[in-house]
């Protein structure tokens, strides 16, 4: 399977070196917070994590913590578009 020029890891590492620069410090990352149960957020992060792949994204769970009742709270970080 051949990829895309533009698809290509070194041509989207570019484009996000580019597109953070151009922000001049401002923060370009999209975060989400959720407080789900226990499997409900282990579904729900593997479902960001499939639809927002890290090599196009570079999407990241950023921080998470365990709440009272079995929750958990967890912070999905990524760039809001991989064009």
């Amino acid at each position: 399977m051949s990829l895309d020029r533009n698809r290509r890891p070194a041509e989207l590492a570019r484009k996000t070196a580019k597109l953070i620069a151009d922000h001049k410090g401002s923060d370009v990352f999209r975060r989400e917070t959720f407080a789900l149960p226990r499997e409900a957020a282990r579904e729900n992060a593997r479902d960001l994590l499939r639809r927002f792949p890290k090599a196009a994204y570079q999407t990241e769970i950023e921080s998470w913590r365990v709440l009272p009742g079995d929750e958990i709270e967890f912070t999905v970080r990524r760039l809001p578009s991989a064009d």
